[in-house]
């Protein structure tokens, strides 16, 4: 299976946008988001082209592919705009026999792990910086911010058999 993870796209049209040339290159099975997809939070600055309602229709054209979470910056009304569901808290799926959990990573984080078997993913974003470590037998990953990195680089990830690798959203000048 293919999936291409992402978090923290905090309603900006122009890294969204990046983020689907991504999913049209490498077409993935699923598009796992983890959280804060539309609203940019009152403790970050407006990210780059801050458009909502750009990033509604864009992230809606793979409605049929997206697994989405609840970041902390959600609320009922971005439920009402999306297509797809963005509420729960977590959500949990098998891929090539292992189980991946999502969350944002404001409640559970891998800190904080919620009780998961020994050699699964936990996947979550909230901090918006790169994470790739093991902790309690837990593999624990985080793309990074797809629009507002605190780690210098704009991201998300691919995973396929097994491998996950980081793909950077930045133009070809390093913006």
């Amino acid at each position: 299976m293919k999936l291409l993870i992402a978090s923290d796209i905090h309603g900006s049209a122009y890294y969204c946008e990046k983020l689907m040339q991504q999913v049209e290159k490498h077409r993935p099975d699923k598009l796992l988001l983890l959280g804060d997809l539309l609203y940019h939070g009152p403790r970050n600055d407006l990210p780059r082209d801050y458009a909502p309602k750009r990033v509604i229709p864009m992230l809606s054209d793979y409605k049929d592919i997206i697994v989405a979470v609840r970041g902390n910056c959600e609320a009922e009304v971005d439920q009402m705009v999306l297509p797809f569901p963005c509420m729960a808290d977590f959500v949990q799926l098998q891929v090539d026999g292992t189980l991946f959990h999502l969350t944002h990573g404001h409640h559970d984080s891998p800190e904080q792990l919620p009780s998961l078997p020994e050699g699964s993913i936990f996947l979550s974003g909230h901090t918006h910086v790169k994470l790739d470590e093991i902790r309690n037998g837990i593999r624990c990953l985080n793309p990074g911010s797809v629009s507002i990195p605190k780690d210098g680089s704009h991201s998300c990830l691919l995973y396929e058999s097994g491998t996950f690798t980081v793909i950077t959203l930045e133009d070809e000048d390093g913006t």
